[in-house]
C-alpha cells in the first residue's frame, strides 16, 4: 500500500493555535484561526503489516537511504525510542499511541522518497507522524477519519521531545486548504476550495532563527497581558488575526490572488508592529525583509510574508500567474542564491462525466424484461410526460451540470437505446405529434448528443460494468447512477447535485445515502460511519452489500437514528478514478463475490486508502428493479 503525506504551510494565522489554547484559562482571549494548505512536496512510503515489530527504512531529501531499523512492537521499547528523538522517534511515538489505544501489530514502513525540506516551517515532523498514523489506520482498517489520524499523530509527536502545535498535523488533509479554529482544547476544521488556481513560491532564507526562543517570548503574553507589548501580542493573535484570516478565506474561495497578496502584506506589517517588540532579537528578521522588499520581484507578486514562527526562516509569495511563479523562482535563485519551492492551489477536478450501468437482465421483472429493458420501462413524470426510466436518470445527471453521460448496455440492446436517443421518429409519426411533443422530440436529440454507449459483452457484475468505462472516463472523477433508480429532490438542488457538491467541497469520493427501515435493508447496500455533520454528512467506515439484520444490528447502527433504521445506498456516487485500478486487480486475479465482480469491495478499498463520505440526501429514491417497488413508483413519482 502506497501512502503520500505532504508538508503543511500556514498561509495565515501563525501562532494562533497555541494562543487560542489559552482560552481554557482565560475565556476573554480570542479564538485562534489559521488558514493552512498542504505543499506539493512531502513524504512517500510503502507500508504493509508486520507481526511483531516496526521495520523502518527512510530516505532523506538528498536521496540517502537509512535503515532498515527495527523496533519491537512493545510499549516500553516504543516509548524509549520516541523519547530519544530523531526521525524514528516520530514513528515510534505514533506506534506507541496506536498500541495503547487499538489492537494492532507491527508495520513494515519503507519511506522510499522524501522531497520535503526539513526544519523550514513546513511541518516535516508532523508529516512523518501523520504518515505513521495513516499507515496503521489503513493497514489495520481502524476506521479513523482524517481528524482521528490527526489526533493520533499529534499525541504521537508530543510523546517525542518535539513540542508541536495542533496546527502542524493539518497536513493530513493533503493539498486542500483548511481553515482551523482553536478554542482551548477544541479544534474545528473546515476544508476549503480555491475558486481559481493560485500560485505561491516558498523561499528558504538559509538563515538562522531560534524557534524555541520566539515561542517562549510570545507565550509570556498569555494567559493575561501585563504590559503594552503583551497586550499587542494578544491583539495581533486575536482580533487582528481573526479579521485577516476571515478575509483571506473569502478571497481564497473566489480565487482572488490580488486580495490574498494584499492581506499577506498587511499581516506582515501587523506582525512586525506587535510581535517583533516581544522578541526583537529573532523577529526583526533582516533577511526576511530584504527578500520581501526585493524590487525585481515586485512586478511578479501580489504580496508576501514570513512563514511559521516567522523570523529568518522561510518566506512565501503569491504570484500573479504561473509564469510569474517561475519568474520569482528564477530571480530569487539567481540573485539571492536561495532555494525555492512551488505551491499551487488548484480548484480540484470537476465532475464532468456520469456513468449509468444499464446492461443487467432484470431477472426480478421477467418476463416484462424480455420485452423491454427495465431501464426503458415507462414512468409518468410530474409534467405529465411518459418517459423511459433511463431518460429520467440522464436528465437528473445533466441538470447537475454533467457534460457527458456514458451508458453501459448489452450488445443486443444497443440499437434500441441508440434509436431512442439519437434517431428522430419518422416524418409521418412526427407530424402526428402535438406541437409540444414535436419540441420534446427535438430536445431528445439534443440530449442524445451528450450520451455515449459502451457495450458490456458479458454481464459479470456491477464492478465489471463500471470497469468497462475506464478508457472513456480516463483519469477524472465521475458520477455513478444506477439505471433502475429514480430520484426526486426535496430541495432546490437535485439529488445528484447534493452529492457532487460534497465532492467539490471536500475533494473526497462521496455517495448518497438514505434512511431505510430495518426490514428493507436486505435489498440494498448499507453503510455506517462517523458523523461529520450530525444527520447530514458522515465519514464512511464500512460498506456492507445487502447485510443480514443480525449483522446490521451488530455492526451498522448509526448514532442518532432509531434502532430500526439504517443508512442505505441511495444509488448515486461520485468516485475518484483510482477505483479502476482496484477493479482491474479483481478482474485480473478473478476475485469474485457471489460469482460476479462486485463494486462494493472496490469502494471499500477506496475508502481505506483515500476516504469516503456519505451524504444523507434530501430527497427520495424510487426503485424500479422489483415489481412491487415499480408499482409504487408508478403510483407516486408523478405526484412527489
Amino acid at each position: 500500500m502506497k501512502i503520500f503525506v505532504p508538508g503543511r504551510i500556514c498561509l495565515f494565522g501563525e501562532h494562533s493555535d497555541w494562543a487560542g489554547g489559552y482560552r481554557r484559562i482565560n475565556a476573554d482571549i480570542e479564538k485562534g484561526y489559521a488558514l493552512i494548505a498542504g505543499t506539493n512536496q512531502g513524504i512517500y512510503a510503502n507500508v504493509e503489516p508486520h507481526p511483531t515489530a516496526l521495520i523502518l527504512t527512510s530516505t532523506t531529501p538528498d536521496g540517502t537511504r537509512h535503515g532498515p531499523y527495527e523496533i519491537p512492537m512493545e510499549p516500553k521499547a516504543l516509548l524509549d525510542e520516541a523519547q530519544r528523538g530523531g526521525f524514528w522517534s516520530y514513528i515510534a511515538g505514533v506506534a506507541y499511541q496506536m498500541l495503547t489505544n487499538y489492537h494492532v501489530r507491527g508495520l513494515l514502513l519503507d519511506n522510499y522518497q522524501t522531497d520535503l525540506p526539513v526544519k523550514k516551517g513546513l511541518s516535516s515532523s508532523a508529516a512523518i507522524s501523520v504518515l505513521a498514523a495513516r499507515a496503521f489506520n489503513r493497514v489495520y482498517d481502524l476506521k479513523l477519519t482524517t481528524r482521528g489520524e490527526m489526533e493520533i499523530a499529534y499525541q504521537g509527536e508530543i510523546t517525542t521531545p518535539s513540542r508541536c502545535g495542533r496546527m502542524d498535523q493539518g497536513c493530513a488533509f493533503g493539498n486542500r486548504p483548511v481553515l482551523m479554529t482553536f478554542d482551548g482544547e477544541r479544534l474545528d476544521t473546515e476544508e476549503l476550495r480555491a475558486g481559481q488556481t493560485l500560485y505561491f513560491v516558498l523561499v528558504d532564507l538559509q538563515a538562522q532563527k531560534d524557534t524555541m526562543e520566539i515561542l517562549a517570548r510570545l507565550n509570556r503574553s498569555y494567559p493575561f497581558a501585563d504590559n503594552e507589548t503583551e497586550a499587542g501580542v494578544q491583539k495581533l493573535l486575536g482580533p487582528v488575526n481573526r479579521r485577516i484570516v476571515g478575509q483571506a478565506v473569502e478571497a481564497l474561495r473566489v480565487g482572488d490572488g490580488e486580495q490574498l497578496g494584499a492581506l499577506m502584506v498587511e499581516a506582515q506589517q501587523f506582525f512586525d508592529r506587535y510581535a517583533t517588540p516581544a522578541c526583537p532579537e529573532e523577529l526583526t528578521a533582516p533577511v526576511l525583509h530584504r527578500v520581501l522588499d526585493y524590487e525585481p520581484l515586485k512586478p511578479h507578486i501580489w504580496g508576501g510574508k514570513g512563514v511559521g514562527s516567522q523570523g529568518d526562516g522561510t518566506a512565501q509569495f503569491i504570484a500573479r500567474s504561473e509564469a510569474d511563479q517561475q519568474a520569482i523562482i528564477d530571480i530569487v535563485e539567481r540573485d539571492l542564491e536561495m532555494p525555492c519551492l512551488k505551491l499551487t492551489l488548484a480548484p480540484g477536478p470537476q465532475v464532468r462525466k456520469a456513468l449509468i450501468p444499464a446492461a443487467g437482465f432484470g431477472t426480478r421483472l421477467f418476463p416484462a424484461s424480455k420485452a423491454a429493458k427495465k431501464e426503458l420501462f415507462p414512468i409518468v413524470d410530474r409534467d405529465g410526460i411518459a418517459k423511459p426510466a433511463i431518460l429520467l436518470v440522464v436528465e437528473e445527471a445533466l441538470a447537475a451540470g454533467i457534460e457527458e453521460v456514458i451508458v453501459i448496455v448489452q450488445q443486443d440492446d444497443l440499437r434500441e437505446f441508440e434509436t431512442f436517443f439519437k434517431v428522430q421518429v419518422s416524418i409521418e409519426n412526427y407530424n402526428k405529434l402535438p406541437r409540444h411533443f414535436q419540441d420534446y422530440s427535438r430536445h431528445l436529440l439534443d440530449i442524445g448528443q451528450r450520451v455515449k454507449f459502451i457495450v458490456q459483452h458479458t454481464q459479470q457484475g456491477l464492478g465489471h460494468a463500471v470497469y468497462m468505462a475506464r478508457e472513456v472516463i480516463d483519469s477524472e472523477p465521475f458520477l455513478l447512477m444506477l439505471g433502475d433508480h429514480l430520484y426526486r429532490s426535496e430541495t432546490d438542488r437535485s439529488c445528484a447535485q447534493q452529492v457532487i457538491d460534497v465532492f467539490h467541497q471536500r475533494g473526497v469520493s462521496a455517495l448518497g445515502l438514505r434512511r431505510t427501515p430495518e426490514d428493507q435493508i436486505a435489498n440494498f447496500g448499507t453503510a455506517t460511519g462517523i458523523w461529520l455533520e450530525e444527520g447530514e454528512l458522515l465519514s464512511v467506515t464500512e460498506f456492507s452489500e445487502k447485510p443480514t439484520i443480525d449483522y446490521a444490528r451488530e455492526c451498522l447502527r448509526m448514532p442518532g437514528l432509531p434502532e430500526d433504521e439504517y443508512l442505505t445506498v441511495f444509488g448515486q456516487y461520485v468516485i475518484k478514478p483510482q477505483i479502476f485500478d482496484y477493479l482491474e486487480e479483481h478482474i485480473q486475479h478473478n476475485v469474485r463475490e457471489r460469482g460476479e465482480f462486485q463494486l462494493t469491495s472496490a469502494l471499500d478499498r477506496l475508502r481505506q486508502e483515500d476516504g469516503f463520505l456519505g451524504v444523507v440526501v434530501q430527497g427520495r429514491r424510487f426503485d424500479i428493479g422489483i415489481p412491487e417497488y415499480y408499482l409504487e413508483t408508478l403510483r407516486t413519482f408523478s405526484q412527489d
